[in-house]
């Protein structure tokens, strides 16, 4: 950590370059004695992926960045707030701090944090950071976490744990068991030291598979931003034996979709064809795999076993996106571009043999407009279209 990149002409620099060719820039070389151009460039990588990822550090004066995969690891500020609302108590320990957003704002629900982090020049970096933020409440130890607890008598309120998904022998992994550190090796320990923990992992990982690699689990939430789903997030206390309760969130810009349902309830769907309405679940309920609760719990109809889309005479709130429905029709690709061709529809398509391009391709439809269509496939097994608009 060059702390000389901190100085008021360094930091105008960077700040100039944000837009700048790095390439170009890199090859003028550096303008200080003190400052080489390599750290110069990726102090101007790196801030610029904070800008909407992380906008309190990116506004922030004073701020170190670390090496720019590093910000690509990081949670989003977003994301890092909703975990902070399942939190609560005095002591917690952030057992893979990185960077330190969770840490952040983890630490404002908490009286104290402790921010491990193994590298140990990420841990200054952080420790810097948290200073320049005002989080006075974060304890920074440059070592590994389970070390840590290992090496300790203290007791926490919480654990907080975000596995690595990089092996050096592996690569990128995506068992729970090849994440570093492992979890389930290391959760009788966990759970020695804490009655409380929260796992981020990654939303590829099998929410099944998760579920019974894993004992005493409480919760599990799956946090999509944007109808983009980012993190699995996995509440466990220490002898739970409630059944699990699974969480989904669409946090948008200015409110937020959530869901509820109990883990493997045997809950059953309602199939229909095509009514006044049509609703297509958030990225997180697709990901959490709560179809046929999701019927049941807002009185909708199926349009088919693995079609994923739902309708109703009914318009309800619903956790996705809502439709009127204008018409529906078989797939017939050549009356379709005698009704569609040169005009302009958005194309989604659910448990469909055609792809969007195949479809464009077949029908002429140009992409854009205010309309929907949707393919699908009906209770009947039959191809469907269903044209509407958002409501």
């Amino acid at each position: 950590m060059n702390k000389n990149l901190l100085h008021k002409e360094a930091q105008q620099f960077i700040n100039e370059n944000l837009k700048t060719d790095i390439p170009g820039l890199v090859l003028k070389g550096s303008p200080f004695e003190n400052v080489n151009i390599k750290d110069l460039a990726n102090q101007i990588l790196s801030k610029s992926k904070c800008r909407t990822k992380l906008p309190r550090w990116f506004t922030t004066e004073g701020v170190y960045y670390p090496k720019p995969l590093n910000i690509e690891q990081s949670s989003s500020e977003i994301t890092s707030q909703y975990k902070a609302r399942l939190i609560s108590g005095e002591r917690l320990v952030d057992l893979t701090g990185g960077f330190g957003v969770d840490s952040y704002f983890l630490a404002q629900k908490v009286g104290q944090l402790t921010h491990c982090e193994i590298d140990r020049e990420l841990s200054q970096i952080a420790a810097c950071n948290f200073a320049v933020l005002g989080a006075k409440n974060v304890h920074c130890i440059a070592d590994d976490g389970i070390s840590f607890l290992q090496n300790t008598a203290d007791k926490f309120d919480w654990l907080f744990v975000d596995p690595s998904r990089r092996s050096d022998l592996k690569g990128k992994v995506f068992l729970l068991e090849d994440c570093l550190p492992n979890v389930v090796d290391h959760l009788d320990l966990l759970l020695s030291k804490s009655r409380n923990l929260l796992i981020k992992l990654s939303p590829i990982l099998d929410i099944n598979a998760v579920v019974h690699k894993l004992k005493n689990v409480k919760e599990v939430h799956i946090v999509a931003h944007m109808n983009e789903v980012k993190e699995l997030l996995i509440v466990i206390e220490k002898d739970n034996e409630a059944p699990v309760k699974i969480k989904t969130i669409n946090l948008k810009k200015n409110t937020e979709d959530s869901f509820e349902a109990v883990y493997n309830t045997g809950a059953t769907s309602k199939f229909s064809s095509p009514k006044t309405y049509l609703f297509e679940p958030n990225g997180a309920i697709l990901k959490a795999g709560l179809f046929n609760q999701v019927s049941q719990q807002f009185n909708v109809f199926k349009l088919h076993v693995n079609s994923h889309l739902y309708t109703s005479d009914e318009l309800i709130y619903f956790p996705g996106r809502r439709f009127e429905i204008l018409s529906s029709f078989k797939y017939n690709p050549k009356e379709i571009k005698k009704m569609f061709s040169g005009k302009k529809a958005n194309i989604t398509i659910r448990n469909f043999y055609d792809t969007v391009a195949e479809i464009r391709k077949k029908t002429g439809i140009k992409e854009g407009g205010t309309e929907f269509l949707f393919f699908t496939t009906d209770v009947e097994n039959q191809a469907l279209v269903i044209h509407c608009q958002k409501v």
